[in-house]
């Protein structure tokens, strides 16, 4: 564990240079939407109890000439069996969490107006963007995280898949009391670790049943001692969801209306391990409103 250094500025850097590339045409494409999600089998560290969860999501994707952008914020509600600061569990409505992330690709081979394609691989990207988040828990987590790195983008016949290699940087903060004692570990910069990070949107016909499989999966590697003095273990997370174009089949237009299931699995969550509520498989029922 290392306290803030040279190298989060010289990461923030990269990254706000990346995400300020020159934007010298409109947007080629893009698509917002609304969804939400359910589930009642999250978990959360130390905590023995499954947690039920509401999801709202706004998220926006858009490329232009030369890369893309993503956005997506999630607004978390959990039940009470994950309270709020100030409440005991059971008691109250529950936590509410916010989590921001925002990623940047510029796409090589535009950029130097060249073929960087080989074997399955389309274009060679840099991606670069931040995390943020707050949770209203006695714990109150206060994420702040900026990655970079290289990202290879297959082809594929319909949708995209994305292989990055990220070097990530995070500041945090415990609430506790006994965070870090002896000393105080309330805020804390984590050592620096790599995120291997596989997104994907394959949109496909089942029948008549215009469908879509998407989803993301990041491996992150250990990033040195928690808050607690403790060593903190690689971690696994992954969303996925198969969504049916219910807009298509009930009203005649497509890319508006998506509803299906999703499954959330989730490792060493923030890289605990050895304690309760570390390890999440939650199934879920997801909406998609598109405008």
């Amino acid at each position: 564990m290392k306290r803030i250094g040279k190298r989060i500025f010289t990461l923030s850097a990269l990254a706000l240079a990346v995400s300020a590339a020159p934007q010298l045409s409109a947007a080629t494409w893009s698509d917002t939407y609304i969804g939400y999600r359910y589930g009642t089998q999250f978990q959360e560290p130390s905590n023995p109890d499954k947690v039920k969860k509401h999801v709202l999501q706004l998220t926006h994707a858009s490329g232009y000439a030369y890369g893309q952008n993503f956005f997506n914020l999630d607004l978390l509600q959990s039940n009470n069996m994950d309270p709020a600061s100030g409440d005991a569990k059971g008691e109250g409505k529950g936590s509410t969490e916010a989590y921001l992330t925002y990623r940047h690709q510029l796409h090589l081979g535009k950029v130097f107006d060249t073929d960087l394609g080989f074997g399955p691989v389309k274009e060679v990207a840099l991606t670069a963007g931040f995390d943020l988040n707050t949770k209203n828990t006695a714990f109150a987590p206060r994420k702040r995280m900026l990655v970079a790195g290289p990202t290879l983008k297959f082809d594929v016949p319909k949708g995209f898949v994305d292989l990055s290699l990220l070097y990530a940087y995070e500041q945090n903060h415990c609430g506790l009391s006994g965070c870090g004692a002896p000393g105080n570990h309330n805020d804390i910069s984590f050592d620096p670790y790599y995120v291997v990070s596989l997104a994907w949107g394959l949109p496909f016909q089942a029948g008549p049943v215009p469908m879509k499989f998407q989803g993301f999966a990041n491996y992150n590697t250990e990033k040195g001692e928690d808050y607690f003095n403790n060593g903190t273990k690689p971690e696994i997370l992954s969303r996925t969801s198969l969504m049916v174009d219910v807009g298509q089949l009930a009203f005649n237009k497509s890319n508006t209306l998506w509803a299906g299931v999703g499954y959330e699995y989730w490792r060493n969550k923030f890289g605990n391990h050895g304690k309760d509520g570390v390890n999440t498989t939650a199934p879920t029922f997801q909406l998609e409103w598109h405008f």
